[in-house]
């Protein structure tokens, strides 16, 4: 699969950061726990230069606890404060207004020195799309400031949030980037719904996620869709369509004269890796990266 999505919003949501970084003194980057890496937009490094930074790996309840610690220590080695949350239980979120001041520190300290007391800290919440941007800023302010939804693109422009005295919150639209230099990149992110599904073949895509699965998650698909025998990979393409129509076997996909509907199951399973139902799954590691 070729995958590439670069709607024209996102050159104007671009422009606007820009435009805003000046009024900014702390970057707040979400990421996907499940694929930390291929989540971050590369631009946002360039335009956080100079600016405190902390990174957020959201959904941190999908991803393997073991693999949320290695990224958190990779993170941290690279100078950025970490906090693993769950925007929409919550979990984590207290603990971002005291990781706030530390990243801060410096320039609080700046302020007092000019007789510039109790100035907000003003922090924009940056992201690709569908990471959870607006569900993090409604669940830390703990009211729906910021609107949501579960596909890419929801948030179109620039929303000031004042939350306290202490912090205000610049909301932006998800952007990616204008081309994925490794598709691995753009598949994980098809995988994870970071990406426009209209755009998308799904069966392809699922069989590229159960390939996927196979090699690091068999024992999920095995459990998850009651498959007794391990199935022949030695043909990757030949492997993971079995496994897509015994899903559809398993699942009752069919069409007209009990032919097995695999397009219906591709989106079961999807749906399944998406929402968490296979468990908990990472798609990337740090010594695989590359880095």
């Amino acid at each position: 699969m070729n995958i590439q999505w670069y709607p024209g919003h996102m050159t104007k949501a671009k422009r606007a950061m820009e435009e805003s970084i000046k009024l900014i003194d702390l970057i707040v980057e979400l990421v996907d726990a499940r694929a930390p890496l291929s989540s971050r937009n590369p631009d946002i490094d360039y335009l956080a230069r100079g600016k405190g930074r902390i990174i957020l790996l959201n959904k941190s309840d999908m991803a393997d606890q073991s693999c949320n610690d290695m990224w958190t220590d990779y993170f941290k080695s690279k100078g950025f404060y970490v906090v693993k949350i769950n925007s929409r239980s919550g979990a984590g979120l207290k603990q971002i207004n005291g990781i706030v001041q530390e990243a801060c520190q410096e320039k609080i300290q700046r302020d007092r020195r000019r007789g510039i007391l109790n100035r907000p800290v003003r922090a924009m919440v940056v992201g690709i799309p569908n990471v959870g941007k607006s569900t993090f800023i409604n669940s830390f302010a703990g009211k729906a400031c910021a609107k949501t939804g579960n596909k890419p693109g929801v948030t179109k422009g620039n929303q000031w949030i004042r939350l306290n005295k202490t912090l205000e919150l610049l909301d932006t639209p998800g952007i990616l980037w204008p081309k994925f230099e490794d598709q691995q990149v753009g598949l994980k992110l098809a995988f994870i719904g970071s990406i426009n599904d209209e755009i998308l073949n799904k069966e392809e895509l699922a069989l590229e996620l159960i390939s996927f699965l196979y090699d690091r998650y068999l024992n999920r698909l095995k459990e998850r869709y009651q498959i007794d025998e391990t199935p022949d990979f030695s043909d990757r393409t030949a492997g993971s369509f079995y496994v897509l129509s015994h899903i559809a076997k398993v699942r009752g996909c069919l069409l007209k004269g009990n032919e097995l509907d695999t397009g219906k199951a591709a989106l079961l399973l999807l749906d399944d890796f998406r929402s968490g139902k296979l468990g908990r799954i990472t798609l990337e590691v740090p010594e695989k990266t590359g880095e």
